[in-house]
């Protein structure tokens, strides 16, 4: 069995200032680990993914997520938040297809 727990419910920033939204994982397995972006009005998106390898991962509009195994840790960063960030953002797990993802958590951000 496998589950994340985003630690935050609601994260307000204000613009240019760096993005932190925390994603702890449990996996009996390796994990494939995943944060999703649903900007208002707007389907989910796949923002980035960590399946093996490289454990910093870049994503899309200038996000990043680093897998730390020994902290059981995929948090999401970004170095300057913009306007345009305002989403909510889904983290998740699964440990088996890496096209799939499993259990959703969210967290809202506000720029």
């Amino acid at each position: 069995a496998q589950s994340v727990t985003q630690l935050d419910s609601q994260v307000s920033v204000s613009e240019g200032v760096p993005v932190l939204l925390r994603c702890n994982y449990s996996s009996s397995v390796p994990p494939y680990l995943f944060w999703y972006v649903q900007y208002p009005n707007q389907g989910l998106q796949l923002l980035l993914k960590y399946t093996s390898g490289t454990t910093l991962v870049k994503g899309i509009n200038g996000f990043e997520a680093e897998f730390k195994k020994s902290e059981t840790s995929f948090h999401l960063t970004k170095a300057s938040a913009h306007v345009s960030d305002a989403a909510e953002y889904f983290c998740a797990v699964n440990d088996t297809v890496p096209e799939t993802a499993g259990q959703l958590n969210t967290n809202l951000l506000r720029c």
